[in-house]
């Protein structure tokens, strides 16, 4: 894979394509080039290119570097009209043949088929791409500049990252370290459903979205007559990735990877098909969970195995590397990256270029704990998918790429994905236990149940790693591994907006996004004249001007007339706002598990090209309602509805032993601890987050019968704490 970035409409280009380059240049050593409105230049040596393009005027410039896998071609190539990618289509040598093209390798494929069926169509240029992109099997990033117009695109789930801004121009990169050390501010991840045309000309910047992928109709067929078909479309994923050289696995002994290393095991008996399986770990008197399973998966199916034992004292030292290599603090996000890191530095002192890795099965057959929760599991892992790449897709890739090695994912084949999505949930999870289709898959090629029926345990538990990051932070005296780790990263991680209702979920978790460096911008509030709105909390709500007071923050307000579903356009009509004046990239929501909210907010965010964070999703409620209490929220319920509640329960400040009756409540009628069935809402006075709390001095109390009541705060000031 390869380093893409470009400037244009910027009196620096020239300048900033070279630095953006020199940053990201462990992403493609084998060469460099440049091309401008009049000039192409390519070079092996990197100081030559600078020498030759000094002083140069251009205000538009591509830049790439290369990591030759197919052939070796210089980029950008230059037809019509330019392109430079990153990509690796696995079927370009079978489209050239189609469309009668000669193509050296499959970027060169790429433009020679955009341009082709330019040729023959009257769609627009961007329609063209994206029909062209239709048809490959492969994960790419890159830019076409054709005229005066720009076109940037990456791969439909995400896998190959791209940055860009519209500050100064345009610029985009491979990396958003790239353009931030450039000076750029205004960042944004590309989503993978949107193709973005900018105008040379007129600095306008459009958007074309493009398809994504569906989870009807659900295949027919017993579960081993869909695991039967499921297995060839992975063996081929599978294949298709394996290269022209020896190639590495990550590997934790695990499920997921245990199968992509057997199935590569067993296409090995072919001839030139050589890997190694690499894992690492934090070395003490006992073995990490990972290390010693892949030990022994390694010795029971015959497997090559490195490991990289990392001691204690030298974490830090790694760390120093990862964290802004991620350009995250997040710590789930890090000790996966640092297990990852370690066991791609042992692949590259062996001259490993190509790594495999299990990503993406857990978001496809709902592996993650709280998928047992989940009232729509086909729903959920279709969201996974959706998100992946706001996740782990850009992690996996600046860690790869940092270490010159191409990832590759076989679980995120688009047309595995595709069919895996419409795999009926019933099989994929169970009480007792999740991915039970890729289980009959595992024991079906030969992996004993030891692994066929292991349970999930996440890379940084499973390493030891989130625990060496525990002892080094409480050494250093922070108070959270957050702490810790923003000494090696101190900028928050994106800029978002609160979907905000004055009630306790979304005041829980903005607090919780906060906690993880996540940068607050603004409060987005739906203010509906429909008290049985189906999507946005109504009692108070002309409070929550008090809460921004409270909490110094800007609040965007919102009012709708809460029609179903034409109450959604007046909610994106304030996130468009949010978006315009305070540049948020994106939205959290307080959603625990209601599907019919979640997924109205993501399509209207995925649109606009912004993401989403849930992070209290299929959260236990009790768990929830007591964590609120001690870290120092208080709130009242402003409305209860529900059998075993009556109007005391309304206006008065939540305790403990309210949380008690609610779960007895709840053993004995099945009425939900934190109200998400509807049983109540909430208004909050303080927090965390809050500079002063609200004092409630006066409230009307209205009872509709025994079981239903409302109050409607009357009075209520900021006061100072103590």
């Amino acid at each position: 894979m390869c380093s893409i970035t470009g400037f244009f409409n910027n009196n620096n280009a020239m300048e900033h394509a070279l630095n953006a380059l020199e940053i990201t240049k462990n992403r493609g050593l084998n060469g460099i080039g440049l091309a401008t409105e009049s000039r192409l230049r390519h070079a092996r040596d990197p100081d030559s290119l600078k020498i030759d393009a000094g002083g140069s005027p251009d205000r538009n410039v591509l830049g790439h570097r290369l990591h030759s896998m197919v052939n070796f071609v210089f980029q950008p190539i230059v037809y019509k009209g330019r392109i430079a990618a990153n990509c690796e289509i696995y079927n370009w040598k079978e489209l050239a043949q189609k469309y009668e093209l000669y193509a050296e390798n499959d970027t060169d494929l790429l433009i020679q088929l955009i341009e082709k069926k330019m040729d023959r169509s009257e769609s627009e240029v961007i329609e063209t791409i994206d029909e062209v992109l239709q048809e490959t099997i492969g994960v790419y990033a890159f830019a076409y500049w054709l005229d005066d117009t720009v076109f940037i695109a990456r791969d439909i789930v995400g896998i190959k990252p791209l940055w860009y801004t519209g500050s100064e121009g345009f610029a985009f990169a491979s990396e958003k370290k790239a353009l931030a050390k450039n000076g750029f501010t205004d960042i944004k991840e590309l989503n993978p459903r949107e193709i973005l045309a900018y105008s040379i000309k007129t600095g306008k910047l459009e958007r074309y979205n493009r398809g994504f992928f569906s989870i009807t109709p659900q295949h027919k067929g017993s579960i081993n007559e869909v695991e039967k078909q499921m297995k060839k479309i992975l063996e081929d994923a599978v294949s298709i990735r394996i290269p022209d050289e020896k190639f590495g696995i990550l590997f934790s002994g695990g499920l997921d990877s245990t199968i992509i290393a057997c199935m590569c095991k067993i296409m090995g008996k072919r001839p030139g098909i050589d890997f190694t399986c690499y894992t690492a770990g934090l070395s003490g008197v006992q073995l990490p969970p990972d290390v010693e399973y892949a030990r022994k998966m390694a010795d029971e199916l015959g497997l090559d195995l490195k490991i990289r034992n990392i001691a204690l004292d030298d974490i830090e030292a790694y760390l120093k590397d990862v964290v802004p290599l991620v350009e995250d603090s997040n710590v789930p996000k890090v000790g996966v990256a640092l297990t990852m890191y370690a066991a791609c530095l042992a692949a590259r002192e062996d001259g490993i270029r190509v790594m495999f890795s299990g990503s993406g099965a857990d978001e496809l057959f709902a592996g993650y704990h709280r998928h047992k929760s989940s009232t729509d599991i086909s729903r959920d892992c279709y969201a996974d998918v959706l998100k992946i790449y706001e996740k782990n897709t850009y992690r996996d890739d600046v860690v790869s790429m940092n270490n010159n090695i191409e990832l590759r994912v076989p679980y995120m084949d688009r047309g595995f994905v595709d069919y895996c999505l419409k795999i009926p949930p019933e099989y994929k999870i169970n009480k007792e236990q999740n991915k039970l289709i890729l289980r009959l898959l595992a024991s079906e090629i030969g992996i004993p149940s030891e692994v066929s029926q292991r349970k999930k345990q996440a890379a940084q538990y499973g390493s030891r790693f989130d625990k060496a990051i525990g002892k080094l932070a409480k050494k250093a005296g922070c108070r959270t591994k957050t702490e810790y780790l923003k000494q090696f990263y101190d900028q928050p991680n994106l800029k978002l907006g609160v979907l905000f209702s004055s009630g306790k979920d979304s005041n829980y978790a903005m607090h919780v996004m906060q906690q993880q460096n996540y940068s607050i911008e603004c409060l987005i509030t739906i203010k509906s004249q429909n008290p049985d709105s189906y999507m946005f909390h109504t009692p108070n709500i002309d409070l929550a001007r008090l809460q921004a007071e409270a909490m110094e923050l800007p609040l965007i307000e919102e009012l709708t007339r809460g029609e179903k579903e034409k109450e959604l356009d007046d909610m994106k009509n304030a996130i468009v706002r949010a978006k315009k004046e305070f540049g948020i990239e994106g939205v959290i929501t307080g959603a625990l598990y209601s599907n019919y909210q979640r997924e109205r907010i993501e399509r209207i965010c995925d649109e606009l090209g912004l993401k989403v964070f849930s992070p209290l999703w299929h959260i236990d409620q009790e768990k929830e309602m007591r964590q609120l209490l001690k870290l120092g929220f208080e709130f009242v319920l402003s409305s209860i509805a529900a059998y075993g509640l009556d109007k005391s329960w309304v206006g008065r400040i939540i305790e403990e032993k309210d949380i008690d009756k609610l779960v007895k409540l709840n053993e004995k009628i099945g009425i939900n601890v934190a109200g998400e069935g509807g049983e109540f809402e909430s208004f909050v006075m303080d927090g965390p987050m809050y500079k002063k709390k609200i004092e409630i001095r006066d409230f009307e109390v209205f009872e509709l019968d025994e079981y239903t009541a409302k109050i409607a705060i009357t009075d209520a000031v900021l006061v100072d704490k103590e």
